[in-house]
């Protein structure tokens, strides 16, 4: 057999799909979603405008596709569970806080949130690849948490997510206040109030 490797297919084009979710990600950051087009993202990805065109049906789609690739190396969303509740939420709040604040991730969550608005059929892919897969790890930790009793029995568990999650989701929106670590640990302390039996 001669020493010539034929190129890989397969390789060259997972290569190119991560070029074209990293510029996506960049130009967002860079730009906002509003200057981001495929154009400039097939450019700086160095790939043509079809090779996108293939993959993705709009832009939209291509900037969803790069903020799941965030989050692509996780194994299934797990929350800690070291049997106790408080600790537990107060650690992924706090984790949640950072992540919001943090510029290079919240471009693109704020470019995605812009789409989601006007694209009914991405924000159903968003609640099923995204926002789905991470509510039922919460809401699992949220039942051995009421297997324990620490929260109540008959406590609606959406419900409960909402009120978790909500002001910091709006805080963050609205640019209204800081997120800090205490931030995270006052909601945590109210939504408990509420929750426990």
């Amino acid at each position: 057999m001669g020493g010539v490797k034929k190129p890989d297919p397969a390789r060259r084009s997972e290569r190119s799909r991560q070029a074209i979710l990293q510029a996506a990600r960049e130009l967002v950051s860079e730009v906002g979603y509003a200057k981001v087009s495929v154009e400039a993202i097939a450019a700086r990805a160095g790939v043509g405008k079809q090779t996108i065109y293939r993959w993705w049906r709009s832009k939209g789609a291509v900037i969803f596709d790069s903020f799941l690739a965030l989050s692509e190396g996780d194994q299934g969303v797990v929350l800690p569970d070291t049997g106790d509740i408080e600790a537990d939420l107060k650690t992924v709040m706090r984790a949640t806080v950072a992540e919001f604040a943090d510029p290079g991730f919240q471009a693109p969550i704020r470019a995605l949130n812009l789409e989601i608005v006007g694209d009914p059929e991405l924000a159903a892919q968003y609640r099923e690849k995204l926002a789905g897969p991470v509510d039922e790890a919460k809401k699992t930790r949220l039942r051995s948490a009421q297997q324990a009793g620490q929260i109540a029995a008959d406590a609606d568990l959406d419900l409960a997510l909402e009120l978790l999650y909500a002001p910091l989701y709006q805080r963050w929106l609205l640019r209204s206040g800081p997120l800090t670590p205490q931030y995270a640990d006052a909601l945590v302390d109210l939504a408990l109030k509420a929750l426990r039996p």
